[in-house]
């Protein structure tokens, strides 16, 4: 097993309903390609989920590497094989630097996200545009637009959640630290704004602000909207048993009014969750949790009941299985995602939960080797193709000439 050096978050600081659950011995018949190895000029330790554009192309971020702040990068088709594009390098200054979270594509087709740190210091909320003229070379940099930079008191260190856009155009997101004082120091328990444009300059509103109590500290994903404009997300840490919360923000018109649905006790149904949850049709609520009972997280449901929510824990990892991201849900209602250490190499894997009438049935698609043939510690989830194969990236592992652990890749996973 190789050893790299992973970013790591904030330290670890739970009516129970368990499912039942159903096991499936690791279902490595499918088939794992490298599209791309980084080997630190064109990024290093990729660490959000990507995204698919119309065409079929692959569009992420790298933490470090590049100029040595990090890239925005895109994968594209040609031939039997794919080629990446480096679209941007962040220089650590004004324009960014350490992009931990996934980019998205926005309602006029470019791309939208965030950065760590740089800008003013405490990271910023950048638009990437393709060139206006016609690129002839191999490697056209886009042009990168700061739409807000986070100064302390209105944010501070955004970390793997993304952005979203509501029906108007407004985005959405967290910061993991910055706001008011809070119970855990003077940086910040962290908060939720929304940026909107006017007359093209984007004004940023923050939405709540998180104490460090009962409320939670340290939101490191992003948000989830329900079709009312309500907002959902997790804290990393706060809440009753100190062990992060599901929180809702209600738009109630003149003010947003924040619920704690649920608080993490770190035993019996998880804790330190690192993302916000997803919605499936049945509005449903689902997420994980990067610890729980054994050491290992939790995959999570928030059913809705009457006036209220149902939480049932739904699947248990071992003592390694720490999933970070979202899960995806395919159409018939299955969960995929990913761990970072566990699997039966302990060095992640890729999974499946398929619901049924007697509960969940666990299916571990791919374990990641532990070795540089093909990465290991995906931080970020998975992305579907129309043709339902999985695209995801590790962080490490790869490029055995690329740091002491690899500089991560980029795979397909073919079912």
């Amino acid at each position: 097993m190789c050893t790299g050096t992973l970013r790591k978050i904030y330290p670890v600081a739970v009516l129970l309903i368990a499912a039942a659950i159903t096991i499936t011995p690791a279902a490595q018949a499918q088939t794992l390609s490298l599209l791309h190895q980084f080997s630190g000029p064109d990024g290093y330790e990729p660490q959000g989920t990507l995204v698919l554009d119309r065409a079929g192309n692959l569009y992420g971020t790298t933490t470090d590497g590049g100029a040595g702040y990090g890239t925005v990068f895109k994968l594209a088709h040609e031939g039997s094989g794919w080629v990446l594009t480096t679209l941007y390098k962040f220089s650590g200054g004004a324009d960014g630097a350490s992009p931990m979270g996934p980019v998205i594509f926005g309602p006029d087709g470019t791309l939208y996200g965030m950065t760590s740190a740089g800008g003013a210091g405490d990271g910023i909320v950048f638009n990437l545009r393709p060139p206006a003229f016609v690129c002839r070379s191999i490697s056209c940099p886009w042009t990168e637009t700061v739409i807000h930079s986070f100064s302390g008191s209105d944010g501070r260190d955004p970390q793997y959640g993304g952005l979203i856009f509501d029906s108007a155009g407004n985005i959405y997101g967290a910061t993991a630290a910055g706001g008011m004082h809070c119970s855990l120091g003077s940086a910040g328990c962290g908060l939720v704004f929304k940026l909107t444009k006017s007359n093209n300059v984007w004004t940023e509103t923050v939405l709540y602000f998180f104490t460090g109590e009962d409320d939670g500290a340290l939101p490191l994903g992003g948000v989830t909207l329900d079709s009312a404009g309500n907002l959902y997300g997790t804290t990393w840490m706060g809440g009753a048993h100190s062990a992060g919360t599901l929180f809702e923000l209600s738009n109630t018109g003149a003010d947003w009014t924040e619920t704690t649905l649920h608080s993490f006790n770190a035993s019996e149904d998880g804790g330190s969750p690192a993302d916000a949850p997803v919605f499936d049709q049945q509005g449903n609520l689902y997420g994980t949790t990067t610890v729980g009972g054994g050491n290992g997280g939790t995959v999570f449901q928030l059913q809705p009941s009457g006036d209220g929510w149902t939480f049932n824990v739904i699947y248990r990892f071992g003592e390694l299985g720490k999933p970070y991201d979202t899960p995806t849900l395919d159409a018939a209602g299955n969960l995929y995602g990913t761990t970072s250490e566990g699997g039966v190499n302990d060095t992640g894997n890729v999974f499946k939960l398929t619901p049924g009438t007697n509960g969940w049935t666990y299916t571990d698609l791919f374990d990641f080797s532990g070795d540089f043939s093909n990465g290991y510690a995906p931080i970020a989830g998975v992305t579907f193709d129309s043709s339902g194969n999985l695209y995801g990236a590790t962080a490490l592992g790869g490029n055995q000439a690329c740091q002491d652990g690899g500089c991560g890749v980029v795979f397909e996973l073919i079912p």
